[in-house]
């Protein structure tokens, strides 16, 4: 076993059984006992390494298979097929010892008591997780390095906004210091001020706690401001798994070239600087003296990563 990584899966797959279903009353209790069962594979031969203190974004589009794939990382699903290991413990075989160590944020899914204090839910947690007086106090110095908790501590989870919810609840999450914490979508529905001020929490807590993250979101801007390494699954099986510089090299000649018409409209074209003449692409549209302005902008990752999920051809080349 090696202790560098936090996650190592070898050759995992998930498989479960759907039932053909009948319509109607007859066919509802035709289906009561029927063993006409598809086999679905949500997890498809994944292999990966994870070493401790990383942040991994772990992308797809929904029903890519990301969220069993938590699920097995977390325990609470086991695999139909190959072996993981998470902080070196099998998750689903040792779930009390996998749970004590692991950190978790899925949605609303909240693990603060509603009607209390924040400072009570934490003091609740302590004796949870059965946390030190020294450590508690040491994370609770460290939150109060990282963000203005004060004004939260006294205040009951449901007099908050989603913003201060979702920021206690990553507090929650790191407070007994866990060797890994999974994010699911942790600045969705949140203003631009809150995002930032979560990103920089997370990075924050990796930084000083070496926090392994696995972040799954469709925010492309949580992958920019957190991620070094970007992870993507789609149809359960992984298309791309390197660092988010890579993936933007590999579509470094690819960008936007923008031309403002005279009646005020932007007309977006993609171009390939390897391939495409962009001062001719101009020249031809410019007949007529119908453009106005001209902007040549670099891809997004947002876009990069929609660009591999709509064109399962150039994956080969990636992987």
């Amino acid at each position: 076993m090696n202790n560098e990584y936090a996650i190592t899966m070898k050759n995992v797959s998930k498989e479960f059984k759907v039932l053909n279903r009948h319509e109607g009353l007859r066919g509802s209790i035709h289906d009561l006992f029927s063993r006409d069962y598809n086999i679905v594979k949500a997890v498809n031969d994944i292999s990966i390494e994870i070493p401790k203190g990383q942040i991994v974004g772990y992308l797809g589009p929904n029903g890519a298979g990301k969220s069993t794939t938590i699920k097995m990382m977390t325990g609470v699903l086991e695999p139909s097929g190959g072996e993981i290991t998470v902080n070196g413990t099998v998750p689903y075989k040792n779930r009390t010892k996998n749970a004590e160590n692991i950190g978790v944020v899925f949605g609303q899914r909240s693990q603060l008591w509603w009607a209390l204090p924040l400072i009570e839910s934490f003091k609740l947690l302590k004796d949870i997780y059965m946390i030190s007086d020294k450590e508690y106090n040491e994370m609770m110095d460290l939150y109060k390095s990282l963000v203005d908790i004060e004004p939260l501590l006294h205040k009951t989870v449901r007099q908050m906004s989603l913003g201060q919810r979702t920021l206690s609840d990553i507090l929650a999450a790191f407070l007994h210091n866990p060797e890994i914490v999974f994010l699911d979508e942790p600045t969705i529905g949140l203003d631009v001020s809150m995002k930032n001020k979560i990103r920089e929490l997370i990075l924050g807590l990796n930084k000083k706690k070496k926090t392994t993250v696995i972040l799954t979101t469709h925010d492309m801007g949580d992958v920019d401001a957190l991620c070094e390494r970007i992870v993507i699954i789609d149809k359960g099986t992984m298309i791309y798994d390197d660092t988010s510089e890579n993936l933007k090299s590999f579509f470094g000649a690819k960008r936007n070239l923008k031309l403002k018409t005279i009646n005020g409209e932007w007309e977006e074209i993609s171009v390939d600087d390897n391939k495409d003449d962009i001062m001719q692409i101009i020249t031809d549209k410019n007949k007529n003296g119908k453009i106005t302005d001209i902007k040549l902008e670099e891809l997004s990752t947002e876009e990069i990563i929609r660009h591999i999920y709509e064109h399962s051809n150039t994956l080969e080349k990636i992987g």
